[in-house]
């Protein structure tokens, strides 16, 4: 008998609710379809680590998948593959396994000590006997995803990420999770912060694009602050001292994205750069604590909505739209589609490229969705507009 076509999945970078919905549906559908699916664990480490001179698949970094092995992990968040913040173009000799330690002198040298492995990738894939890439992952692993594509390796991408910021989709894997715990948080938090008559100040992901931070404070019916546009810290005050006078229980509430900042502010950074070049962020929350304080003389309450919004359970939206990009995935797969992403657009499920790693992420439209005098979502003139609120 001929063997199977091969899949490979891998998701890489931040883990989100939803990516288990998405690896079972995969295996699901290509049972179906007549593939075989082998995980790779771990994200791209996964293929920059593994061993070919095993017996069988290197049990650290890949693991074939079906469907007795997947029946119940949509069930939990996480993901049953792992995940790292590998980058196969740039990795540090000091990283690098035992075996290919051995062979540096071999490998495609990009700067001292640093080493661009995609050859070694390749390779490993075509070991496999790997046809197709399913790879699930934010900017950074998609990013990583199109070298493959332009090095003519098939690949389809899955979007995902907390923060909604790939370009070409209004939507990513993680993100309505996320807003929706967000949200429960700050609801569950208000009896706390009422209760001492403070300004509440929740800090969020959003390193680039505001999008948790808008959304969130679109159901809250709270006050943001985005990267994308610098605030007024005077102005700020001021609003904030109106809701506390305005409100009978006198506390106001704001949410922040981790890289917003005011006005003659510089984002300050701290620690090593990981593999993409992203160094951890000072809590711009405490900061922005600290100036209010001075300038209202109110007490405040800070509260860190980060890594609590990407654990658990998918909400509903995340397990739809996560089962439904895995389906389109393999339709695509199966039509012979190759070096595309599944993506939603204007509302609708469509396949679109993978993005442009030097366009960046995704932004805010300030101009349509924030309303930079009251720092508040717009919420007016949404009649045909699509669910996620952007124009196009």
């Amino acid at each position: 008998m001929a063997s199977k076509p091969i899949i490979g999945i891998l998701t890489g970078g931040g883990d989100v609710p939803g990516l288990n919905s998405v690896i079972k549906s995969v295996v699901y559908r290509a049972d179906e379809l007549g593939y075989e699916v082998l995980g790779i664990r771990r994200g791209w480490m996964g293929l920059t680590h593994m061993r070919r001179d095993l017996k069988g698949h290197d049990p650290d970094y890949v693991v074939p998948l079906n469907r007795l092995n997947t029946r119940t992990i949509d069930r939990t968040g996480g993901t049953i593959l792992h995940t790292s913040r590998t980058n196969p173009r740039k990795m540090k000799f000091k990283v690098l396994p035992k075996h290919l330690k051995e062979k540096a002198g071999s490998l495609k040298s990009v700067g001292e000590e640093l080493f661009d492995l995609t050859d070694q990738v390749i390779e490993n894939l075509e070991s496999l006997k790997v046809q197709y890439l399913v790879p699930i992952g934010g900017d950074d692993t998609l990013s990583y995803a199109a070298v493959l594509d332009q090095r003519g390796f098939p690949v389809l991408a899955i979007p995902k990420t907390m923060d909604n910021d790939v370009r070409n989709t209004e939507y990513c894997i993680g993100f309505a999770t996320a807003v929706t715990r967000a949200s429960e948080a700050i609801e569950r938090q208000r009896t706390t912060v009422g209760s001492h008559e403070r300004i509440g100040i929740f800090r969020i992901f959003g390193r680039d694009a505001g999008f948790s931070a808008l959304y969130t404070a679109y159901v809250a019916s709270i006050r943001c602050l985005i990267p994308e546009h610098p605030f007024d810290l005077d102005k700020l005050a001021a609003l904030l001292m109106e809701d506390k006078r305005e409100n009978p229980s006198r506390y106001a509430l704001v949410i922040i994205s981790e890289g917003a900042i005011w006005k003659g502010q510089q984002v300050q950074e701290y620690g090593m750069a990981d593999a993409y070049g992203h160094r951890k962020k000072v809590s711009v929350g405490e900061a922005l604590s600290d100036e209010l304080k001075h300038l209202t003389g109110e007490e405040t309450i800070v509260s860190d909505l980060t890594y609590d919004l990407r654990s658990g359970h998918p909400d509903f939206m995340d397990k739809l739209i996560a089962t439904t990009f895995a389906n389109l995935a393999m339709d695509l797969i199966y039509d012979g589609a190759r070096g595309r992403m599944v993506a939603i657009q204007e509302g609708k499920y469509i396949v679109a490229d993978i993005p442009d790693p030097a366009a960046g992420p995704r932004r805010v439209e300030v101009e349509t969705m924030y309303n930079t005098e009251r720092y508040r979502p717009v919420y007016s003139g949404k009649l045909g507009m699509p669910l996620f609120l952007e124009r196009h």
